[in-house]
Parts: structure tokens; sequence; C-alpha cells
């Protein structure tokens, strides 16, 4: 059986990035996000409803978070699931909680005259496994490349 684990957020930030690292010396910051869902309910009525998630990026991407985004910043985050379980020191009873491990992000505002926003990836392309940069809104992926399509008028339909 195949399994999936794959966030996809957009959401402004509700606070500053925080930047620690790890006694190895690895950039670890916590952000958390606002996402918001706007509806109209039966009545006709226009309701809003605000989501809070966490995300924890690592690495050069929190060194980067931490640097160009600051609260209110619109952002969207790649990522998965995480599920954080321990033991609360104060009543003993087993605690859990949800978060998003980025993997990538792209910022959605630019800097002051600059046109669009930039992304930034940990995934490996190729046979490198440094960090590689991006540019332009995520892309949605296609059966096959641009390149390969044909048109067919022979289609029935």
């Amino acid at each position: 059986m195949a399994n999936l684990n794959k966030v996809m957020l957009i959401g402004n930030l509700t606070r500053d990035p925080e930047l620690r690292h790890t006694p190895k010396g690895t950039a670890v910051s916590e952000i958390s996000l606002a996402i918001n869902r706007n509806w109209t309910n039966e009545q006709g009525q226009k309701q809003e409803d605000t989501t809070f998630v966490e995300v924890t990026l690592w690495g050069r991407q929190a060194e980067v978070v931490q640097q160009y985004v600051t609260k209110g910043s619109p952002i969207y985050i790649e990522g998965r699931l995480q599920l954080d379980s321990w033991d609360d020191k104060e009543t003993g009873k087993k605690r859990s909680k949800l978060r998003v491990i980025g993997e990538n992000f792209q910022f959605l505002a630019g800097k002051p005259g600059a046109a669009g926003g930039s992304g930034y990836s940990e995934r490996p392309q190729g046979s490198s496994s440094a960090p590689q940069q991006r540019s332009g809104p995520p892309q949605g992926a296609s059966a096959a490349p641009a390149d390969d399509y044909q048109e067919d008028d022979d289609i029935p339909f």
C-alpha cells in the first residue's frame, strides 16, 4: 500500500521567526502560520475561520526565513506532517502535537521594488544534494513535458 505525507499551505506569519541552534550547530526555526478560510453560510452571511499551524524549518531554510520574513508576511510552505508525543511533567499525562516539517517554501511578498517572490528548496535535484534556489510561483506537475505534447485532431469527442 502506498503512503503519502504531503502538506501545502499558504498563510501569514503570526510572529517573527524564532531561530535557534542545536548543540551540534544546526539551525532550527519555528514559525506559526494563520490560514484563513472564507465562506458564505446557508443564510447568505459571510463567515471566516482561521487555523493556526506550527511549522519547523531546519538548516539553511531556517536561517533564510529568519532573515527575510517578519510577522504578517505571506508565505507558501510545502512539507510533511509529524506527530510529537511526550509526557507532561506537571500532570504526568501523555501529550501530543501535530506540526508541519517544512521541506521548501516560497516567499509571496517580495522586497519593496522587487518583482515576485523567491523560493527555496532542500530537495536535491539531479545528483547534487546541495540546496537549490527556485524562483517564480509554485508550479503544478504535468504528465508530460510541454515539448512532448502534440495535439491530436482524431479524438472522437
